[in-house]
């Protein structure tokens, strides 16, 4: 009735699409296994919706976890209506629970803000960068795509260079905007201290944050509407002790913290973006505030093992039956 109730509204195949999966998944996995007692989707747009009709097909209650471009190119009454079908909703920013409780008339759905987080073993740098000198090191990891707002950090690259600061950029990622940002860093004559890697291991990424003087990322909102919610690279960027300059576009503000934890300007704003990084660069008392409190800030809110033991228990806060699996399994 919920699938016939939204093609009907929608008139798109996807749902029935979604349906046939949800059916699959409960003949092929759910009926055959007694211990499952609940459902969690990922990602709020396909994923969920099968995860939501498997849900109904099976008799069992599901929740799911929504991110970022899932949320914000989906239209809210499917939004709506997944939310209000979820025992719980588990979003990665504040800034995505605010945005999902208001397309609610009432929110009887608790939803949760669960952030990345990363493992902290593995982000180590011994030799932090106070007082870098020039040629600076400027770092950026992105997927070359239009919310990363590459061509604001190139354009601000090139304000650098008219103002005669040395500095050479790295750039480690590829995507579809690939042959665009690569033509935009010759017309804008920074071949010469501008580096494109393509993509590289993680083993490799950490090599070049350890080398780095500064991070910079110049998101943005895309026409779609996608936008990013915190970028894992911002975060792993301040546990490196690798201060950042961004934007303050959605939920970046809540990893960089202006003047706090982090820069952070109006989306495409080259000349503030330059202005950040050139601050950020030679002001060795605020690099050196913004590195510590970066650095703490990380360990106490991005920690891995806090944020999986925070989600576990609305998992079993929320589900009687999980509180004690190895009963039930029994």
């Amino acid at each position: 009735a919920l699938a016939a109730r939204r093609f009907g509204r929608t008139k798109k195949f996807a749902t029935l699409k979604h349906l046939f999966q949800a059916g699959y998944l409960v003949q092929k996995h759910l009926s055959r296994d007694a211990s499952v007692v609940q459902l969690h989707g990922h990602f709020a747009h396909s994923p969920t919706s099968v995860t939501m009709f498997a849900a109904h097909l099976a008799d069992l209650p599901f929740s799911f976890t929504a991110h970022a471009k899932d949320i914000y190119t989906s239209h809210p009454e499917q939004l709506k209506e997944k939310i209000t079908e979820a025992q719980f909703v588990a979003t990665c920013t504040l800034t995505n629970k605010h945005y999902l409780e208001s397309i609610l008339e009432s929110p009887a759905t608790p939803i949760h803000c669960v952030y990345h987080g990363i493992d902290l073993s593995l982000f180590n740098n011994t030799h932090l960068r106070l007082e870098p000198k020039p040629p600076y090191r400027l770092l950026t990891i992105a997927r070359m795509t239009e919310k990363k707002g590459l061509p604001t950090v190139y354009r601000a690259l090139k304000l650098l260079a008219e103002r005669q600061v040395a500095f050479h950029h790295t750039l480690i990622g590829d995507g579809d905007d690939r042959e665009q940002i690569i033509s935009l860093i010759d017309e804008l004559n920074l071949k010469d201290c501008c580096s494109w890697l393509g993509t590289r291991t993680h083993g490799e990424v950490l090599e070049h944050f350890r080398e780095s003087d500064l991070f910079v990322l110049g998101c943005e909102i895309a026409k779609n509407g996608d936008r990013d919610g915190i970028p894992n690279v911002l975060v792993e960027s301040l546990a490196m002790g690798v201060p950042a300059v961004s934007t303050n576009v959605s939920s970046l503000p809540e990893i960089l913290i202006n003047e706090k934890t982090g820069l952070t300007v109006e989306p495409q704003d080259s000349h503030s973006f330059a202005q950040a990084i050139d601050l950020l660069l030679t002001d060795a008392s605020l690099r050196k505030s913004l590195i510590e409190a970066g650095q703490q800030f990380v360990r106490s809110d991005f920690d891995n093992e806090k944020q999986i033991a925070r989600l576990a228990e609305l998992f079993r806060s929320a589900n009687p039956l999980l509180q004690n699996p190895v009963a039930h399994n029994a």
